[in-house]
């Protein structure tokens, strides 16, 4: 989601401290630039991918804008030319659409309920146009504005922060690979292409029990049929399942469920005696006969 405003270049705080009756001025300036002023606080809602709400410990409430990244809407329509390389036509702010909603569920499933660690940046602003703070937000020892862009499910948002050369080379990187809504890229092109179009890690009641409720849908998105046979889909831990024989025309989908059946065009059965994807969040990888990564999904 884009923050209204710029980032300005330089930050000047003047505060008047009446200490003992004597007044000091603070001055910042680039070449004093830091990522400092680290506040507690807790995650009371995930607004979408890049914004959340948040309390603090003496009760008052707040809203976190996350500095230098910047989501696909979930509330409003998507800009594809804002995304280096997704075709500005429905198929890709449908495509964006979708991912922004997955990049809201990984923040909710991760950092909702949470006590969250905010860091500031003396290159930007203290707060946005609408009033929300401009803030690096840490969980786990973990930059999580890092995390989106490094996951592919944001894109670099063009401003003044210290962090940004990480940041674009992180975004690079995801682009290179097609991660999450980079693979928005290819919606609606005449190769073929295969995306993760829908991923049921809850199974109804316990997981274990119900191993062919919890499945990962896959979608041939391109104009071409695609043999898959010798593809690998795995989770973050090296799970690995290989598919045997099977063809995907153009518009059509394979379910893979995690536990036992007979593999038909449309469905196809894992096999194992234990749940596969974390309810708690995880990473869809699909590769194909030669290695090379086709499509990654993180929830």
């Amino acid at each position: 989601m884009v923050e209204d405003t710029k980032y300005t270049f330089a930050v000047v705080v003047l505060s008047s401290l009446l200490i003992c009756g004597v007044t000091a001025a603070i001055i910042v300036t680039p070449a004093t630039a830091e990522i400092s002023g680290s506040q507690q606080v807790t995650v009371t809602n995930v607004v979408d991918g890049d914004t959340l709400d948040v309390q603090y410990e003496n009760g008052t409430t707040d809203t976190v804008r996350l500095l230098g990244v910047d989501t696909p809407e979930t509330y409003g329509e998507n800009t594809p030319d804002e995304w280096e390389g997704v075709p500005n036509t429905q198929a890709g702010k449908d495509c964006l659409h979708s991912e922004g909603e997955d990049a809201k569920s990984f923040m909710k499933n991760n950092l909702e309920g949470k006590q969250i660690t905010l860091k500031f940046d003396s290159e930007s602003d203290h707060r946005g146009y609408y009033g929300r703070l401009l803030a690096y937000v840490y969980y786990g020892g973990e930059d999580y504005n890092y995390k989106l862009i490094e996951s592919g499910q944001a894109r670099v948002y063009d401003s003044t922060f210290s962090k940004s050369s990480s940041y674009y080379s992180a975004e690079s990187s995801a682009q290179n690979t097609e991660q999450n809504a980079w693979t928005c890229r290819n919606v609606g092109s005449g190769d073929a292409s295969v995306s993760i179009s829908q991923i049921h890690e809850d199974a109804a009641g316990n997981d274990n029990d119900n191993l062919n409720d919890e499945y990962v849908v896959f979608e041939n998105t391109g104009s071409t049929s695609i043999d898959l046979s010798g593809w690998t889909v795995t989770d973050e831990s090296g799970k690995t399942y290989t598919f045997s024989s099977l063809t995907l025309s153009p518009g059509q989908t394979v379910t893979l469920h995690s536990g036992s059946g007979s593999d038909t065009s449309s469905d196809v059965f894992w096999g194992r005696s234990t749940a596969v994807w974390n309810n708690g969040g995880d990473t869809v990888s699909i590769s194909d006969s030669s290695g090379s990564s086709v499509a990654t999904k993180a929830y």
